[in-house]
């Protein structure tokens, strides 16, 4: 049948079958249908053997409807009505017709499949029908995971062969072309029938007939398929592959429930076994959770309070030690009991077994009513744990207290009477002065704070003796020396106060000094730094002008030197006064201006560095200007020889480019020029020579640019290096077009012609210098008689410009011209050629030679194109 008239492989009851068409793109090949016959009848027969029986010829035995019939009732279980005994046509419809109503009353709609076809041995219909039974009876029936018939019966074979290697079950044909897939199903099942492990994909008939074998023989799966069948055909019959997988799947269920059977029985005994390994243990667990609670609570309850605050501190640390150790591992155990209790009591539930009464004393109520016990009494024992240590800390806590408050007093005292006493503000600057000012004012600030400590100190100490401290002596002499202390900083710091407002009105009169000093020294040096850069540094020029200009402007820097020595003084004055205030008031200068880094020894030194450069600089300037006046004379020495020899060369290259292209006297008469040219150009080598001299000359100078010539060494060098190229090039042009002369043989005027008619179009674009542009080319061309299409046009570029550089040289021009002009007989030529032929006697041959007729074969003729530009 073809795939659009197959009953679908998920047909159900409802589902309307029809017979297979016989279209020319619907029906079975020959080879699908002798498969399919082999598959079914393999198929009936493993049926119809419990009845004692089997078919031959599928097309034919069931033609009588007997053992179509029998048949049904093996597969089905059921009783068919009796079949008509005899012989005759209608005896057999009316069987096959009880067989096709059975069906039908399984719920499946036959459309087109008549009992007149199956008893006339129409295969086609016998086949339909046997599918039809198939899809029915052994592949409807097959569910796995909400899927059946086919997609259920696919979804199990991916499911069984998913762990296998190179097995990849997609469909019913090229999925099991390799016999792969049915050796996994096999081996999923009965590992023990076949070793997988030694399959190869690329052995797909061994796989395939090992599956059949080993079906067959250990399976009660008769052979339904041809293993070169299946490899050799690009797509196996999805209908014979469906109907044998199917056999493996009724041949594997009924093991598998039997696996669920053991399985359901060992999963029970299971279940017994951890119902009662959880009843031991949970009997174990109350046990030993009780024995603890016991040998707990005697400990909670003793309340002997200790002495010293270590000890209950000690108490308090072995009580956490219990709640951070030895309690949690309890709770956990605790926690583990009930979940273990509920968990056996569900599992005991679920499988309908009375629920678990433990001992005496361990259920989970009583080991709550001892926990409880339990935490009330650890609750007790902490409140008194707490209270007891409050307590002894409140005394512990004001001892320590003061003695932490005298220790941070005293600390901060420390060094403070010597640190008043000093006078270090009499060598100290102005910022000095003020900024010790400012940190005296801050230490004031921080003494005033320090007075609530110190009134703290003394309410301790009294409240200590209030409440009879066993160590008061030692407290009341510590608090009285930290009192006598403290009148004594007040004293010592309003004589300090005193001595520092005096300094620092001596010192900003001197820093006014020094502040003046800053501005007037810090400009004066800068213009030093700038004058002492500038006179050494060192300077680039090309020219006399250039270093001219640097004279004038020095000699205009020497003339500031008067003004600039006044300044100096000036500035120097000053620093005069700020040593005699010192001196007068006895106070020592740091030696540094706070208001600039410069001190008089730097301007002093710097003035003298000035004064030294001055002349070096002038000797400088003046050897430069030795050195300019020589770089001048090699530049007018270079250019006056160069303003010859660049001319020259141009004069040159026109001259010879005229020689090429003038078509005056005989190839051989050009050579003779051009290799005159040639010579003289050799000649003149020794003037490039003494030009290359005075260049190197130059170089060594560092002389770059020449303002009398506009010619460089290199314009030269490349202008001689085009000479001698195009010198050697021309005469190699000539050389050539003599050997194509002489090849060819053509004459000095088709030459010429040649010549002026390339000439005459090179002369369009003189930029191309003596080449033409595939235009100019075109153009004549067509001067010269050629009826060019583009074809035609592209097939000659391609011989004058075979590297397709845009350009067409006269040497190329030559050569197309003398191919195209070799062997071209004129009419001239053709009328001597008759005249010869006729000895002379032109009477007959002249009618011939006048007539329009011969005019146009001459015209038409390959050879009769015009050969000179003078034909156009």
């Amino acid at each position: 049948m073809g795939e659009k008239d197959q009953a679908p492989p998920n047909a159900r009851a409802g589902t309307e079958v029809s017979a297979p068409t016989t279209g020319s793109n619907r029906g079975y090949t020959y080879s699908n249908t002798l498969s399919l016959s082999q598959t079914f009848t393999a198929w009936c027969n493993s049926h119809l053997r419990k009845a004692g029986t089997q078919i031959e010829n599928i097309e034919e035995d069931f033609r009588n409807g007997l053992k179509l019939m029998l048949l049904l009732e093996v597969i089905s279980g059921e009783r068919l009505p009796k079949p008509d005994k005899g012989k005759m046509r209608f005896h057999k419809i009316a069987n096959v017709n009880k067989a096709l109503d059975f069906i039908c009353s399984k719920g499946v709609k036959l459309v087109s499949i008549g009992a007149e076809e199956i008893v006339d041995g129409n295969v086609k219909m016998t086949l339909g029908m046997i599918w039809t039974i198939i899809l029915r009876f052994a592949i409807q029936d097959i569910s796995v995971e909400e899927t059946s018939a086919k997609e259920g019966l696919l979804l199990w074979c991916q499911r069984k062969t998913a762990p296998y290697r190179n097995v990849n079950v997609q469909n019913f044909h090229i999925s099991w072309k390799d016999g792969l897939a049915l050796c996994a199903l096999i081996h999923r099942h009965r590992p023990d029938l076949i070793d997988y492990s030694k399959l190869r994909k690329d052995d797909p008939m061994g796989n395939l007939n090992t599956a059949f074998e080993v079906a067959e023989k250990y399976l009660d799966i008769p052979k339904m398929l041809d293993a070169e069948d299946i490899v050799n055909t690009p797509k196996p019959d999805e209908k014979a592959i469906m109907t044998y997988v199917s056999c493996f799947y009724h041949a594997f269920a009924g093991a598998e429930q039997a696996e669920t059977a053991a399985n359901r029985i060992c999963k029970v005994l299971a279940v017994n076994q951890e119902n009662e390994k959880l009843m031991e243990e949970y009997e174990k667990l109350a046990s030993e959770l009780l024995e603890w609670i016991r040998r707990t609570i005697p400990w909670l309850e003793n309340r002997v309070a200790e002495q010293t605050m270590r000890a209950m501190q000690q108490k308090l640390e072995d009580f956490r030690d219990y709640r951070r150790v030895h309690k949690p591992p309890k709770v956990q155990e605790k926690c583990q009991l009930e979940i273990n209790f509920n968990t056996l009591q569900t599992k005991l539930r679920l499988s309908n077994r009375p629920a678990f009464m433990p001992s005496e004393g361990k259920m989970v109520s009583d080991i709550a009513n001892a926990w409880k016990g339990l935490e009330q009494v650890e609750k007790g024992y902490e409140e008194w744990l707490l209270t007891e240590i409050r307590r002894l800390e409140r005394l512990d806590h004001l001892a320590e207290k003061f003695k932490q408050k005298c220790s941070l007093h005293e600390s901060w005292t420390s060094g403070k009477v010597e640190l008043l006493s000093m006078k270090d503000y009499e060598s100290a600057s102005l910022m000095e002065i003020r900024a010790l000012m400012r940190k005296h004012e801050a230490f004031e600030s921080d003494l005033a704070a320090h007075q609530d400590r110190v009134e703290q100190i003394a309410a301790i100490a009294q409240e200590l003796n209030e409440l009879d401290y066993h160590d008061a002596v030692t407290i009341n002499a510590r608090c009285q020396g930290i009192c006598d202390q403290w009148d004594n900083l007040g004293t010592l710091t309003q004589k300090r106060r005193d001595s520092l407002e005096r300094v620092e009105k001596l010192w900003e009169t001197i820093d006014q000094l020094y502040l003046e000093f800053a501005k007037r020294a810090a400009p004066f040096n800068n213009w030093m730094d700038g004058a002492m850069e500038d006179l050494q540094d060192m300077f680039i020029v090309h020219s006399i002008e250039e270093i001219q200009s640097l004279i004038t402007a020095h000699d205009q820097f020497k003339a500031t030197l008067p003004e600039a020595d006044k300044e100096r003084v000036a500035t120097m004055g000053i620093q005069n006064e700020i040593v005699k205030i010192a001196q007068t008031y006895g106070i020592k200068l740091s030696g540094v201006n706070p208001y600039t880094n410069l001190s008089p020894q730097d301007i002093t030194d710097k003035w003298d560095a000035v004064k030294h450069l001055v002349p070096l600089r002038d000797q400088m300037l003046q050897e430069e200007v030795a050195r300019q006046q020589a770089n001048e004379r090699l530049r007018r020495q270079f250019a006056a020889q160069a303003n010859i020899i660049g001319p020259w060369i141009q004069t040159k290259m026109e001259e010879i480019s005229h020689v090429s292209v003038d078509i005056a006297g005989s190839l051989e008469e050009q050579m003779s020029n051009l290799k005159q040219y040639e010579q003289n150009i050799i000649n003149y080598k020794c003037n490039i020579d003494k030009l290359e001299g005075d260049h190197q000359l130059s170089q060594e100078s560092l002389i770059f640019d020449n303002k009398h010539t506009n010619y460089t060494m290199e314009h030269v060098r490349v202008g001689w290096e085009q000479l001698l190229t195009t010198i050697a090039r021309t005469i190699n042009e000539v050389e050539n077009q003599i050997l194509t002369r002489d090849a060819k043989g053509i004459s000095q005027e088709q030459l010429n012609e040649f010549r002026a008619s390339f000439n005459h179009f090179d002369r369009v674009r003189p930029s191309l210098n003596g080449m033409m542009d595939p235009d100019d080319f075109r153009a004549c061309l067509i001067s010269m008689g050629y009826d060019l299409g583009e074809v035609e046009f592209a097939r000659i570029m391609t011989l004058v410009d075979s590297n397709n550089t845009g350009v067409v040289t006269f040497q190329a021009f030559i050569d197309f011209m003398t191919r195209e002009t070799a062997e071209t007989d004129t009419a001239d030529q053709v009328m001597a050629s008759f005249k010869i032929l006729a000895s002379d006697k032109v009477s007959w041959a002249a009618p011939l030679l006048h007539t329009s007729q011969w005019k146009n074969c001459a015209g038409s003729c390959p050879q009769s194109r015009p050969t000179t530009a003078s034909a156009a």
